[in-house]
């Protein structure tokens, strides 16, 4: 089916079969669309896609972006923008495609080369650290997504997250930096403090360690975000 002939659901492509990407594929799939390949070079990569995609094909990227009216671009961001020219110069891109990257930092700027050829840029960025399993399909629900779109496909961005069960958030073009920013600090922090924390209790005989602080870490940011204007989802 091409893109003009889009009834609802679509014909997915994942480029990346990383933690994220073979995730939002799981959950696509869940939301009743076609996922027509993953794109996979690494072992690792393609046992993750076998588990989270089963059935779906592995491909090559131009095999991918050519029998997909929605890419999802779920790479590294400093791979993105190198990938999304590539493909502009080899003529890949199709008129009226969807094609949706999920680093935090970018917008849809990065996405222009594929603009030139028509495509329809999404950004979408899920506040969440992914584990690559099944687990994470259920942590999607209440997860927010950032989102940034031009304006008369906003709603169509907005829609898949919802699809996939998360909630969204519009970050403008001009904030995606300090989005990225927030996200990093929370993630690198929250890691680091914890992993310290185990390694005292750990250090002093304390069995379980981890066991023992997740009710306290768990309180503590909740009554954090409380007071800072949000909560933890249920």
């Amino acid at each position: 089916m091409k893109p003009s002939e889009r009834t609802g659901r679509l014909g997915v492509g994942i480029v990346g079969a990383g933690r994220v990407g073979t995730v939002l594929g799981a959950a696509l799939a869940g939301a009743g669309h076609a996922v027509v390949g993953v794109s996979a070079i690494s072992d690792a990569s393609r046992e993750r896609a076998d588990a989270m995609l089963p059935g779906v094909p592995v491909l090559t990227i131009p095999e991918l972006v050519e029998r997909s009216e929605l890419v999802v671009l779920a790479v590294p961001s400093d791979e993105l923008a190198t990938l999304v020219a590539g493909l502009a110069e080899t003529g890949t891109w199709q008129m009226g495609q969807l094609v949706m990257h999920t680093a935090a930092r970018f917008g849809v700027d990065v996405l222009a080369p594929a603009r030139a050829s028509g495509i329809i840029p999404l950004a979408v960025h899920p506040a969440m650290s992914f584990t690559g399993t099944s687990i994470d399909l259920a942590r999607l629900a209440g997860t927010y997504f950032a989102v940034t779109a031009p304006t008369p496909v906003l709603p169509i961005a907005q829609a898949l997250v919802v699809e996939m069960g998360g909630e969204p958030v519009v970050v403008a073009e001009a904030d995606r930096a300090a989005y990225a920013e927030a996200i990093e600090t929370a993630t690198t922090f929250s890691t680091a403090i914890v992993e310290q924390a185990v390694g005292l209790l750990g250090g002093i005989g304390v069995e379980g360690p981890g066991r023992v602080l997740a009710p306290l870490i768990r309180s503590s940011v909740e009554n954090a975000l409380s007071r800072n204007g949000g909560a933890l989802p249920g």
